[in-house]
């Protein structure tokens, strides 16, 4: 049996499993870079993977649409890390017979990187480190948290980890979503207001959606329009829920204070990316998921799927092949 295991950037993979496990004779491959084809040459992915019968992929790092798994014979099984993947075409698995396992995360890692982003933004610290590195002092002013408005889009899991600590900081917590009460939001001490409120009159506005042909773009040229200009944005849940052009147009001509995001559409970002020269941002490189304590459950996690699919008892199914 050959595994291969995908887009570890890290170089961790190999010493957060034991990889021994795996059955007399097999072989395991692992990646560190990113593949040719999650840039663009589905040609090149498709030659890398073409002779493995198992692959672990890290979420939504290399997409694997249709195309993909129709060039891949060997494929027998498929495992990503956490719950759900949306780069994974799962109808085109299961036509193939080939079951897609998931793993389990810890923790909320990702409301912890909102809080940094925030706090990046609110107090400068990326802009001032960088001037007292560079023999400046206090070039700026900070702005205080407390008793600001804070924006919710979405109040589940994460967005509820979020607003607590809002809370803690004195902010005036207020939230949408497409399916959100008023009785769920008072549960988490949450005011619900219309979404064009939120964006008018929040502070900081932090999106935690799910991506979905519903989600995709709610965050318009109008939400974006509707801010304050000293606002900051937040997106720490996917690229796809945000308008990236009016975003940018926003960012570029000052209509709003600022944005921290960590998902870009394309991943890693390449040099000559327009993010990378906008001002009044602070950018991480989709560290959301990525941390010690998760990378160790994907993949201890992923050799169990492995184990368990060999022995006939397939877990953590996100397919029903």
């Amino acid at each position: 049996m050959r595994v291969a295991v995908l887009d570890d950037y890290q170089g961790v993979a190999r010493d957060l499993a034991d990889w021994s496990q795996l059955p007399p004779g097999s072989d395991l491959t692992i990646f560190e870079q990113p593949l040719a084809g999650s840039q663009g040459d589905p040609d090149a992915v498709a030659a890398a993977l073409e002779p493995f019968d198992v692959l672990v992929i890290m979420r939504e790092r290399t997409p694997f649409p249709a195309a993909l798994i129709d060039r891949l014979p060997n494929l027998k099984l498929l495992v990503t890390t956490g719950a759900r993947n949306n780069a994974v075409d799962l109808k085109a698995c299961t036509a193939r017979g080939i079951p897609v396992c998931g793993t389990r995360m810890v923790g909320a890692p990702t409301a912890e990187l909102t809080w940094g982003l925030i706090l990046a933004l609110a107090k400068r610290i990326p802009a001032e480190e960088r001037a007292l590195r560079e023999g400046r002092w206090q070039t700026g002013l900070t702005g205080d948290l407390g008793a600001k408005r804070l924006g919710l889009v979405g109040l589940g899991k994460l967005g509820s980890k979020v607003a607590k600590v809002g809370q803690a900081f004195g902010m005036e917590v207020v939230a949408w979503s497409p399916n959100l009460t008023d009785e769920r939001a008072a549960e988490a001490g949450v005011t619900r207001v219309e979404k064009r409120d939120l964006f008018a009159t929040s502070d900081v506005v932090s999106v935690h959606l799910v991506l979905s042909e519903r989600t995709r773009g709610v965050v318009g040229a109008a939400e974006i329009g509707a801010m304050k200009p000293t606002a900051f944005l937040v997106n720490t849940s996917r690229a796809g829920l945000v308008d990236e052009a009016a975003l940018v147009h926003a960012l570029r001509h000052g209509h709003i204070g600022g944005a921290g995001i960590d998902v870009f559409p394309i991943e890693p970002l390449p040099k000559d990316s327009l993010w990378l020269d906008l001002p009044n941002t602070v950018l991480t490189p989709h560290l959301g998921y990525v941390t010690r304590e998760n990378y160790a459950v994907f993949y201890r996690d992923a050799l169990e799927d492995i184990l368990a699919w060999t022995a006939g008892s397939p877990v953590r199914l996100l397919s029903p092949a």
